[in-house]
């Protein structure tokens, strides 16, 4: 099963990151964890300096802005 994180500390573009992520999973039948991370010690640990972040897998795929459904479907 595929590791996905948001990192971000709760902004309207997270949000939107996190409804992208998991309408992304539903159109294309993946399974994955999904965890929202807002915590700003865990975000560091990236060492990103823009949120929201899109990890997958632990790999930084999209950075400072959320990224639209068919983006995301790519990653997957």
């Amino acid at each position: 099963m595929r590791s996905i994180k948001i990192l971000g500390t709760g902004c309207p573009k997270c949000k939107t990151m996190f409804n992208n992520v998991n309408k992304a999973l539903d159109n294309k039948g993946v399974k994955a964890n999904v965890e929202k991370i807002e915590d700003i010690q865990e975000i560091m640990k990236y060492n990103v300096l823009s949120t929201p972040v899109l990890v997958i897998d632990e790999e930084i795929k999209i950075k400072g802005k959320a990224g639209d459904v068919s983006e995301i479907e790519s990653f997957l």
